[in-house]
């Protein structure tokens, strides 16, 4: 646990206890930030800053849902940031915020959106003495920051995927791409539900109807929500997209199969008259009059190879066999007249 501290126009950090403390009780604009639960800790929530135990126990837990919270003396705040996984495509990192009249707590187990927002307060330490408002402002607008890099590899990846789903659709390397579809869709669902709380929870900050919240800040965390609301809405485009993917896949899959069934139909079609005939010339009765004739073999091969030309030929014509130059007429569209 340490916390910066803005005096007399300078940020310095502190880590003892009872200097976290003295500058609560001097009303100093003050940064608090937790990092692994301990005993000091737990003290200085509890007996300095009146921290309710539900609020404790939630800052220490991991797993909870976002949620905004209104207590007497202050306004808890739990968000969700993400970062790059390649394995998942992006992890959720859980952000707990608490803004008081003089003072904002953090607990930030990754450290991935804190740290960012510790250079803008060496950049210009005044952004600590403005108001814990404008320091949450800064957190949360650094969060959905992180939300814009993922939403771009989230768009390059459909991409990619919607080629692979209509050029690999009923091959064999097509059941990886069915298998990509659904992670996306489990992906994009995951991150659907969450970013709809989150998206109420800037909502209400932005309206003002926390008194933590000064009236001068609403603005600016209404345009957090702004920036929010769009990334909530490429998501959704993304569900469609991978929707779209899906249905594709199942649609060209479905028309290689129908393909490939008329291709054995087409081959069974043809070697069934050639069977009849080979049947025929097989059966073994005594008194068959080409059985003794010279000319029977060539005779039976002609024959066959005369039947299978022809229902070739009969296939192409009606277009069922590569493609025939002969349109029939009722399918010839008239010339248009003005």
């Amino acid at each position: 646990m340490f916390a910066r501290v803005l005096d007399h126009g300078h940020m310095k950090v502190i880590t003892e206890l009872e200097e976290i403390r003295a500058a609560i009780t001097a009303k100093q604009p003050i940064w608090i930030e937790l990092e692994s639960q301990c005993a000091e800790a737990d003290d200085l929530l509890v007996n300095t800053l009146d921290i309710h135990p539900l609020t404790i126990e939630d800052v220490w837990s991991t797993r909870s849902a976002p949620k905004v919270e209104d207590y007497r003396n202050y306004l808890y705040v739990i968000f969700h940031a993400v970062r790059p996984n390649k394995r998942t495509m992006y992890d959720l990192v859980e952000l707990d915020i608490l803004i008081g009249k003089s003072f904002v707590i953090t607990h930030d187990r990754l450290g991935i959106v804190t740290k960012e927002v510790d250079a803008e307060l060496e950049r210009d330490p005044h952004l600590l003495g403005k108001g814990p408002a404008w320091l949450a402002h800064a957190i949360l607008d650094h969060a959905v920051d992180h939300y814009l890099p993922i939403v771009d590899e989230l768009d390059a990846d459909i991409d990619k995927l919607e080629t692979d789903a209509l050029h690999r659709a009923g091959t064999p390397k097509g059941p990886p791409v069915l298998k990509r579809i659904l992670r996306f869709k489990r992906t994009l669902q995951r991150l659907r539900r969450m970013s709809i709380h989150q998206r109420e929870i800037l909502l209400r900050l932005s309206r003002g109807e926390f008194e933590e919240i000064p009236r001068e800040t609403v603005p600016y965390f209404r345009d957090v929500h702004d920036h929010f609301v769009r990334i909530n809405d490429l998501l959704e485009g993304f569900r469609d997209l991978v929707t779209d993917a899906l249905e594709a896949y199942l649609s060209v899959q479905s028309n290689r199969m129908n393909e490939i069934m008329k291709t054995l139909t087409l081959i069974s079609t043809v070697m069934l008259p050639l069977t009849f005939i080979a049947g025929v010339y097989g059966m073994n009765f005594k008194y068959m009059p080409e059985v003794n004739w010279l000319g029977g073999y060539p005779f039976a091969l002609a024959l066959m190879a005369i039947v299978a030309i022809s229902i070739l030929l009969w296939f192409r014509r009606k277009g069922w066999l590569g493609y025939s130059d002969d349109i029939p007429e009722e399918t010839k569209s008239e010339p248009e007249t003005e």
